[in-house]
């Protein structure tokens, strides 16, 4: 009697575990996909559904750079991906926030988060070219005496490789002509430290090559 209990027992485990799918990869609580259009493009964020799905041969490799800190500095923001995705959301309807990937174009055109804009770190070594994208693309305002009026200055959601790369460091720091040193409000810059290393290894939607 006991037996036929036992099997009785593993007979119905095993008839509820036959109808219970996998879980789904989420984003967070509830929340799968999330669908955008952000600088003419359409997309949807999500994380990969490919149980066993594997990170990119791009960012599988734990040599290269070097740690980056995680304050940048005093009143810097540094964000994960949840807070970034906000930011993406927002700069949808809101044009004075934008999303901002500080690689080479090479790295660029190679894969990258969808709805991001490239400005490449290398733009700020000179201060022309440092004045020139952040009134292009940065809402800076060069006024008639030369002098930068950054009133109007974006929200900026900047991210590059991740953890180790230091080309968004660079942008906002550490080359002469840099963000904070052409005096950028440093409460409209939000650093996403963890980069593309962070976002593939999440397994999150990227655009691009992957070459």
């Amino acid at each position: 009697m006991k037996m036929l209990k036992k099997l009785l027992i593993v007979s119905m485990v095993l008839s509820v575990c036959s109808t219970v799918s996998f879980a789904d990869v989420m984003i967070s609580k509830g929340v799968k996909s999330i669908t955008m259009e952000l600088n003419d493009e359409k997309f949807t964020i999500m994380r990969n559904q490919t149980t066993g799905n594997k990170i990119t041969p791009l960012y599988d490799t734990t040599t290269p750079g070097m740690p980056q800190p995680m304050s940048l500095a005093k009143g810097l923001e540094t964000v994960g991906e949840l807070e970034f995705i906000e930011y993406m959301k927002k700069a949808q309807t809101d044009d004075t926030i934008v999303i901002v990937d500080s690689r080479k174009p090479g790295w660029y055109e190679r894969l990258r988060i969808p709805g991001a804009i490239n400005i490449p770190f290398t733009e700020f070594k000179t201060k022309e070219g440092a004045i020139d994208i952040m009134e292009d693309e940065l809402g800076v305002v060069v006024k008639e005496d030369g002098t930068l009026d950054f009133s109007n200055a974006k929200t900026m959601a900047v991210y590059c490789n991740g953890y180790w790369c230091g080309q968004t460091p660079a942008m906002v720091k550490n080359v002469k002509y840099s963000l904070l040193n052409m005096g950028y409000p440093v409460s409209k810059i939000k650093y996403y430290r963890g980069g593309m290393q962070a976002w593939t290894s999440l397994g999150f939607t990227v655009v691009g090559t992957g070459k």
